[in-house]
């Protein structure tokens, strides 16, 4: 990439520095070699990201050098705020708590998990999160048809099942043998006090329980003891357990409910809140969500420990954790929860609380070259086919201007494209940026050209309307110099939409450490996909002639209208395969290579595994498979898979007597956004997002397949 003009240059004396929350006007803001626009990127500084910065070194044309741990530049200090902060740990003034300098993970039960042990959990744990230290596990319930029960009554895994003090020891003493602390949780019922409350008092006083918690909540099948029943319920557990015995109460946080939980009946009782800061289920921004938690508990005089969403986007995972800790002190955080937290989450987590600043001690290949193309650039170009002037303009949130347009249904009227300068040929990630404002469509066909193996242009849809002033990954990808327009992206209006709106902005090139090739060794060779087969059936059935393998058959077809459990009748987004009732349980293969981007439990799905596609060679087209109906998940979140590579094993359908598998091919990002998504009676929504399967695989068959495409 070409370098821009000079090095790094430093200042002579920058003075002390200062610890820093920093807030961008935007997402994010660049770092430069040196203090203007002139000198070349060398990297970006994140919203809510914490860096040192160095009051003494502002130019007299407002540049500022900062600090973050693996990197050192100039930022331009008009388009940020530094918020200062002190240096971690946080409030003296608070009462100590088990949790205090910790990252903890909720666990609600076994058969949501893809590990069939609490050793398996423990060093999957270790490998994936090394700084969660301690776990939350659900050790009771009751309800009003079964009353008090341990929570192995509903919980069909039996090695991680809690169903009695026996198995609470058995998960104190794996857990401990990685480095990890058992914390006790529950529902708290008031519908049999006593029972309720023998069980919670036989899991606080086995050895190695380190706290309990009490989930209270104002809603249906929570606390239905009154307010006159919770000094009776919390004096009974109070009297049998050691007096400095740590209970906290986690709560949903939102004013409106505050007070239909009798709050100061629990005061007395209880050591540290946990407001369970679900942004994403109550529609803010993570900012927002932690405010109104502190708002409303800061006056309750009890530490404040936030559980965090795990199944958030991990960029707003990282901005939260940056926010409790930094800006609103908490003593730690907490993610919700187990089964459903992906290794990308976790990495946001995955890092000691003493550092100065939110970047990992290894950052990922972020500190490579950049190149950026702007609207109006001398690398950005726009047209209409048509001629005139067909775009609208605005004032983008980063201080340059953006085109947009109208979408177009049937055909392209404008078009838009962004050249890199590349001087050698690199593997980068290829960024596009979606502003707010005028960015509606859901389906933004981006065009990469240039991919080393490719023979044509890689396109991935974006859907623009689910973001806001983000940066969009496109992918990884090799470039090849030697090709014409080489990196190059392109972007028509033609999305098959009639009433949105589609942004052209900024599209960034970031080149991976060690991403230089050469591009006559075909190093690039596992980044495309050679192809798609059948996910069922031996090796020599998937080489065969018949698109089913032997004797697998499509019981239910694309298209045809279905019943999920627990949703409406709607459209199959892909097909239900089956031996029939006499099969047994088979094994589940990966269509073609790609990456897992989801492995977990769904409502309505159960077990459910979705993988992303690397491009198609020949059309670079990029697909989404999901997989449901499945146990024994093989892979996990950010693993790669090739065709072929065993992922999973059949399973038998809610309701079913036969093993069977659900297909989907998803031609969208509608499957990274919501791994369950469904699309009904809305047949618009079931052609926009998903593929026949037979169809597809069918016309694109590896070559050593009977059926080669």
């Amino acid at each position: 990439m070409s370098p821009g003009p000079a090095a790094v240059v430093r200042p002579q004396v920058p003075g002390a520095p200062q610890p820093a929350l920093v807030n961008v006007n935007g997402a994010w803001a660049y770092l430069r070699a040196g203090p203007g626009d002139q000198y070349r990127v060398i990297g970006d500084v994140e919203d809510k990201s914490v860096l040192r910065y160095f009051p003494h070194s502002r130019t007299e044309n407002d540049w500022v050098w900062v600090e973050q741990s693996w990197r050192a530049g100039w930022l331009a200090a008009f388009v940020v705020d530094f918020e200062p902060i002190d240096d971690w740990p946080g409030q003296p003034d608070q009462m100590p708590t088990p949790y205090d300098g910790k990252v903890a993970v909720w666990h609600w039960k076994g058969e949501v998990l893809q590990d069939n042990s609490i050793d398996g959990l423990a060093q999957r744990m270790n490998r994936v999160a090394a700084q969660v230290t301690e776990v939350f596990v659900k050790v009771c319930d009751s309800t009003e048809q079964s009353g008090a029960n341990w929570q192995g009554r509903w919980d069909s895994k039996a090695e991680l099942a809690v169903t009695g003090p026996e198995s609470i020891d058995r998960w104190v003493s794996a857990l401990g043998r990685y480095g990890m602390n058992f914390h006790a949780w529950c529902v708290a019922r008031g519908l049999d006090s006593e029972a309720e409350t023998d069980l919670i008092i036989q899991a606080c006083q086995r050895p190695g329980v380190r706290s309990l918690i009490l989930d209270v909540e104002p809603y249906a099948g929570f606390w239905s003891g009154g307010r006159d029943g919770i000094r009776p319920y919390m004096l009974r557990i109070r009297r049998q357990i050691p007096g400095n015995f740590h209970i906290g109460i986690s709560v949903d946080p939102r004013r409106h409910h505050f007070r239909h939980i009798w709050p100061q009946e629990w005061r007395p009782f209880v050591d540290s809140v946990h407001p369970q800061v679900y942004w994403v289920t109550f529609g803010v921004l993570p900012e927002v969500a932690l405010r109104e938690a502190w708002d409303v508990w800061k006056d309750y005089g009890l530490p404040i420990v936030p559980v965090l969403q795990g199944d958030a986007d991990p960029a707003e995972i990282r901005v939260a954790r940056t926010l409790a800790k930094r800006r609103f002190r908490a003593p730690a955080i907490a993610l919700w929860r187990l089964g459903v937290i992906g290794e990308a989450q976790f990495r946001e987590v995955n890092q000691p609380d003493n550092t100065t600043d939110d970047t990992p001690a290894n950052p990922p290949g972020r500190n490579g070259a950049v190149v950026l193309v702007r609207p109006d650039d001398a690398g950005f170009s726009r047209g209409s086919y048509l001629g005139g002037e067909f775009f609208g303009k605005f004032a983008g949130p980063l201080g340059w201007p953006v085109w947009y347009r109208p979408t177009q249904s049937s055909q392209s009227l404008t078009w838009a494209h962004w050249t890199p300068t590349l001087d050698r040929s690199i593997t980068c990630e290829v960024a596009v940026f979606v502003p707010e404002d005028h960015a509606s469509t859901q389906r933004a066909s981006y065009q990469l050209l240039g991919v080393q193996g490719a023979s044509s242009a890689v396109t991935v849809d974006v859907d623009q309307s689910r973001y806001n002033n983000q940066w969009v990954t496109l992918g990884v990808f090799a470039l090849d110099s030697t090709e014409s327009d080489a990196g190059s992206v392109f972007l028509t209006d033609h999305t098959g939409e009639s009433d949105r709106e589609l942004a052209f902005d900024a599209v960034r090139w970031r080149e991976m450490p060690g991403g230089s090739l050469n591009p006559a060794a075909g190093n690039n060779a596992d980044s495309l996909a050679d192809g798609y087969d059948a996910p069922t059936g031996t090796v020599g059935e998937r080489r065969g002639t018949r698109l089913w393998p032997g004797d697998w058959r499509a019981r239910d077809s694309f298209g045809q209208l279905a019943q999920r459990p627990g949703c409406d009748e709607g459209y199959l987004p892909g097909v239900n395969l089956s031996q029939g009732e006499t099969a047994i349980q088979g094994a589940v293969f990966s269509c073609a290579s790609g990456v897992a981007t989801f492995a977990g439990t769904l409502p309505g799905k159960g077990p459910t595994l979705i993988i992303r596609h690397d491009p198609l060679r020949g059309s670079g087209r990029v697909l989404s498979s999901r997989y449901t109906h499945i146990e024994g998940i093989q892979v996990q979140i950010g693993d790669r898979v090739r065709r072929g590579e065993q992922i999973a094993s059949t399973a038998v359908a809610t309701g079913g007597q036969d093993f069977r598998l659900h297909f989907d091919l998803c031609a969208t990002s509608a499957l990274e956004r919501n791994p369950g998504h469904w699309p009904g009676r809305n047949f618009m929504s079931l052609i926009r997002n998903y593929i026949d399967p037979l169809d597809f695989i069918a016309g694109h068959r590896p070559v050593e397949s009977g059926l080669s495409g």
